[in-house]
């Protein structure tokens, strides 16, 4: 029996809004979506400019540093150091800028500090064939102690002849009065999404974390791709580390601390699979805004913020959740 056209379309829409239904981040949308129209109408402070504002700022250093987590988490890895590795990545663009270094200079050994020691854990997990867990671990504990090092675990908070400028670099506002880390992340979104879906590079990334003994056997360069998407995890935490640097007009050890809980929570309520194989920037963006909107909200609502992890972890068992009865429809 011949298929007409109206079948076709009909079958082309339904198989979409399967999809979207089906789909982790779509729901996470819908539920900051909620959470929004909520707060706007339980509280007088949600809605304004203000604290919108400060909302989307806070979203960014979490989502830039889950942008760079999702392509660990692709490949079945898990990087533990993001938050250390922010930390003294900002500490060594401060120390290099208040030794009256330019901060073109502080930019280039913070990004050199943090490819090192993604390199150094992707060498160790690729090619020795150390957990993940286990070497970011570590890493976390040498990457927040060597930042107390070079900092004599003082604050720092002049940063050389050109302090106004890394000021200005993130905390100004240079385009239609957006702050200048929500732009760097839209930008750095928008890369992290086409590398994903557009490059050879992307879909290696997600043969690695399918069956990485298959995207062995099709040729795929598994250990290289390793070792690359732990230097990208490690260059968004240091991406990261010198926009809040900028924001907050001083770096202290205590710098991410605890961050990287909020990273991977993101990443993983955004739709990434801990066992590997899916993910999305956009998902990482939206976990990140739900953690910040549950965040926000504690405040607001007058409720202690010691429950923000209670909150944050449940919001991490529902996504799981939620993937594991999408896995048994499929199985059926």
């Amino acid at each position: 029996m011949a298929v007409t056209l109206d079948q076709t379309i009909a079958q082309k829409q339904h198989t979409f809004l399967s999809r979207l239904f089906s789909s982790q981040t779509f729901w996470v949308v819908i539920a900051v979506i909620l959470a929004c129209i909520f707060l706007s109408f339980a509280t007088d402070a949600f809605a304004t400019s203000k604290n919108l504002y400060n909302i989307t700022r806070n979203i960014t250093f979490v989502a830039i540093v889950a942008l760079g987590m999702t392509f660990v988490i692709i490949t079945g890895g898990i990087d533990l150091s993001v938050g250390s590795v922010l930390c003294l990545c900002s500490m060594v663009l401060a120390v290099t800028m208040h030794a009256g270094y330019s901060i073109e200079i502080g930019i280039l050994a913070t990004i050199a500090t943090a490819l090192v020691i993604g390199a150094f854990n992707g060498i160790l997990i690729a090619y020795l064939g150390f957990p993940p867990f286990v070497v970011t671990l570590g890493m976390l504990s040498i990457a927040r102690s060597l930042a107390m090092v070079a900092s004599n675990n003082t604050v720092v908070f002049q940063f050389g002849p050109d302090h106004n400028k890394l000021l200005a670099l993130g905390g100004g506002a240079w385009l239609f009065g957006i702050a200048n880390p929500v732009l760097y992340m839209i930008i750095l979104a928008l890369i992290t999404g086409f590398i994903l879906r557009w490059t050879k590079f992307g879909r290696h990334i997600f043969a690695i974390g399918g069956n990485e003994h298959a995207a062995t056997l099709t040729g795929v360069p598994v250990r290289q791709i390793k070792v690359a998407v732990y230097m990208i995890s490690a260059l968004s935490a240091g991406i990261a580390g010198i926009i809040e640097t900028g924001w907050l007009g001083a770096v202290t050890t205590n710098l991410g601390n605890g961050m990287e809980l909020q990273v991977i929570a993101a990443t993983v309520i955004g739709g990434a699979n801990l066992a590997g194989g899916v993910g999305t920037a956009f998902g990482a963006i939206v976990g990140a805004a739900l953690i910040e909107v549950i965040r926000n909200s504690l405040g607001l609502l007058g409720i202690n913020a010691f429950w923000q992890g209670t909150f944050i972890g449940g919001a991490i068992l529902l996504a799981v959740l939620f993937d594991r009865i999408r896995n048994f429809r499929r199985s059926d």
